[in-house]
Order: structure tokens, then C-alpha cells, then sequence
């Protein structure tokens, strides 16, 4: 089928070639802002808080804690309710729902008079959120099997890019503009984003007489459920590797260059290599799951990833360990995209939104969970054991997926 559309993009510019990368383009702008906006708060939420009144050090951590975790608590919760009606509804309302209210969220946090305030409105943001819950089904839908790879691994680089800038752009805002302006700032951006999504084709619709089967019996019918279910712990176990270790990244530095008078460069500089590394290498590796395979792709970003993280415990010097993150980054960067890519070829297209939900959840168990536990265990293994921790994890799940793939 060729849909023609006259106006600026030409006639016959809406072939289905050019609608599914169009999709892709938007749906990346989209991502970066919302990236943006969910990254934004790191820098700034510390300082929100006391100025809405909360004294003390300790207080100020605890709450910054609450408010920030909780959103991925309520997002776990709702993401396959969201993926359902995806399914049932189609993902293109379901997206711009999320966006939409990502924006108000954003905009309602500017003018908070309290800190519980703050945690009402970011349960609620996670209660109605649900972006990457339709967005990435949509892709994997629209986009031909033969670059679903190579987009799902762009799809990564805008939200990783996003993520990245977003502390930045935060901090900025919050100096030139104050922190409530920032928080406005943001939420009309994220609107914005929203109109641009107005722009997306969805010209494969679920099948709603399959979508409305119950979650028992569609996970009974699943073809590979298995593999599924593997696919679900490998997001926690990666979720949960990396927010376990980045909490303590900033006092590891300090331990390895205790006389450094640049303590929150140096740190910035370590915390920000992978994700650079993410940024750059996501859709080379996209591109090569095309080639020879996510299911190939899967395990050997699991191994290097393990393998890099053993001998960050060991290091003896901050540009060391950034080097290894580095590393680290560039085996991130092959993880989501393949899983995703594998989510797609595995699940059938009634339920995908449902399984790309499901999924979402288990990633945001992951964050919360090695956000919390992270401290935790750090006081029972001590820092540098800490990355041995993590690499038995993601060996163990190499392994996991590697005679997964042969069987």
C-alpha cells in the first residue's frame, strides 16, 4: 500500500518507506524531550525541596530520595495498563496522552507549595505517564523487521542523549531563570513535543477482538514465553547493574583521588562517559543486530559488560575507571535496543503493547530497586566489591541468554 500526500513533503512523499522513518524521526525528537524533561529535576529537585521549606542535610536527601523514586514506583504499576489500551485503542493516543501529560506534570510542579505536593505530582506523572509503553511497540510495528534493529538503537541514542543534556539544561534554567521557571520551561517543551507527535501515521491498528484477551490467557498463548519472561529479567538485571553503581560513582572517585580539588568535574566526567559511549555506539549496534541478529547481539553485550565491570574494582585512578565506563557504555548501548528488537520479533502484534509494558515495568523495578539496594549492599560488600556484585549478574544472564539463543 502507498498512501500520497500533496504539500510541502511533496507528492508520493508518504510511501510506507517514508512513513515508518518519518515515525522514527518524530517519535526520536519526542524522546529527547521527554528524556529532557524526566533527567532535568537531578540537579535542581535538592535544591526545589529546600526552598519549599525542608531543613537539614539528612532531610533534604531523604526527601529528594522519595520524591524522585516514587514516580518509578507508580510508572511500573501502570505501564501494562497503558500498554492494554494501547493494544485495544491504538498507540499513537496513547502516546500523545503520555506526552501530554508529562507537559501538565512539568508545568504543575512549577507552582507546588510543599514537598508532599511534589510527591502527589510525581505518583501522578508515573499513574499516567506511560511514553515508552506505547512509543516503542508503535516503532516496532511500523518499522520493516530488516531496521528495527538499527531504529530501535536511534530510538536509544535521543533518549540517551536527552538524558544526558537534561541535567545540564536543568541546571542552566535554574540559574538564569530560577528553579519554578525551569519546571514551566520544561513542561511547555514537553507540549510542544506533543504537537509534533500529532505528526505520526499509525497505519497498522491492533486487532481489538484480540486485544481485550485476559493476561492469563494471552501469557498461556504466548509462542515463546520463555524467552519472554528471560527477556523481563535481563531489563531488571541491567536496570538494576546500573543504578546500583551510579549512586556511588561521585564517593569511588573521591576513594581513588582523595586530594583532587575537582571533585564534581571529575565525577561528572566518570558518570558521563557511558552514556556518551551509549550515545554514539547505539545505532552501530542497531545496525549490526540487522545484520546478523539481536538474539547474537543480546549475550555479547552481556559478557562485555560483565567483563568491564570486574576490573572496575580494581582501578586505581578516576581516568581509569572512566575509561572502563566507557566500555561499559558501548555494552549498554547493545542491550535495550536488541531486547526490545528480540520483544518485537517474539511477540505477537495483538499483545505487543501489553509485552512492551510489561517490560517497561520490569525496568523500572530495576531503577528503583538498585537505586535502593545500592547503599545497602555497598555497606555489606564495600565499594569495590560492589562491581564484582554486578558482574556476576550480568555473566550469569550472558550465559542465560547464550543457551537461550542455541536452544
Amino acid at each position: 500500500m502507498v498512501v500520497k500526500e500533496t504539500g510541502r513533503y511533496g507528492e508520493g512523499m508518504d510511501s510506507d518507506l517514508q512513513v515508518w522513518r518519518r515515525n522514527l524521526y518524530i517519535c526520536c525528537v519526542a524522546s529527547f524531550v521527554v528524556a529532557v524533561g524526566m533527567s532535568q529535576m537531578a540537579p535542581i529537585l535538592p535544591l526545589y525541596i529546600e526552598e519549599l521549606g525542608v531543613t537539614g542535610a539528612g532531610e533534604v536527601a531523604r526527601w529528594s530520595g522519595i520524591v524522585y523514586g516514587c514516580n518509578f514506583v507508580s510508572l511500573a504499576i501502570f505501564s501494562p495498563i497503558w500498554g492494554r489500551l494501547a493494544d485495544r485503542y491504538g498507540r499513537k493516543p496513547m502516546i500523545l496522552r503520555a506526552s501530554c501529560w508529562l507537559g501538565l506534570i512539568m508545568i504543575g510542579m512549577s507552582f507546588a507549595q510543599s514537598v508532599w505536593h511534589l510527591v502527589a505530582l510525581r505518583l501522578l506523572q508515573g499513574c499516567l505517564s506511560g511514553f515508552q509503553a506505547a512509543v516503542v511497540p508503535l516503532l516496532a510495528q511500523e518499522t520493516p523487521k530488516e531496521h528495527s534493529g538499527w531504529a530501535m538503537g536511534l530510538f536509544f541514542s535521543s533518549q540517551v542523549t536527552g538524558a544526558l543534556l537534561g541535567p545540564l539544561l536543568g541546571g542552566f534554567l535554574a540559574e538564569f531563570t530560577g528553579i519554578r521557571a525551569s519546571f514551566l520551561c520544561i513542561g511547555t517543551l514537553c507540549l510542544l513535543g506533543c504537537l509534533a507527535l500529532t505528526r505520526v501515521r499509525e497505519t497498522h491498528r491492533p486487532a481489538v477482538q484480540k486485544a481485550t484477551v485476559g493476561l492469563r490467557e494471552m501469557f498461556a498463548k504466548l509462542p515463546h514465553r520463555r524467552a519472554i519472561v528471560g527477556l523481563f529479567l535481563t531489563t531488571l538485571i541491567m536496570q538494576f547493574s546500573l543504578t546500583c553503581v551510579q549512586p556511588i560513582l561521585t564517593v569511588y572517585v573521591k576513594e581513588l583521588a582523595p586530594t583532587t580539588e575537582h571533585l564534581a568535574v571529575v565525577s561528572g566526567a566518570v558518570f558521563s562517559s557511558a552514556g556518551f559511549a551509549s550515545m554514539l555506539f547505539a545505532s552501530r549496534l542497531g545496525h549490526l543486530s540487522d545484520r546478523i541478529g539481536s538474539n547474537r547481539v543480546l549475550p555479547a553485550c552481556l559478557l562485555l559488560a560483565g567483563l568491564a565491570a570486574i576490573p572496575q574494582g580494581l582501578v586505581t585512578a578516576p581516568w581509569q575507571l572512566a575509561l572502563l565506563r566507557f566500555v561499559h557504555g558501548i555494552a549498554v548501548a547493545g542491550l535495550m535496543p536488541s531486547i526490545n528488537n528480540l520483544i518485537r520479533q517474539l511477540a505477537p502484534a495483538a499483545c505487543m503493547g501489553r509485552i512492551y509494558g510489561f517490560n517497561q515495568s520490569f525496568q523500572f523495578i530495576g531503577m528503583f530497586s538498585g537505586a535502593f539496594f545500592g547503599g545497602h549492599l555497598v555497606a555489606i560488600f564495600g565499594l569495590r566489591h560492589m562491581f564484582y556484585v554486578v558482574a556476576v549478574l550480568l555473566l550469569a544472564d550472558a550465559l542465560w541468554c547464550h543457551r537461550t539463543e542455541r536452544s
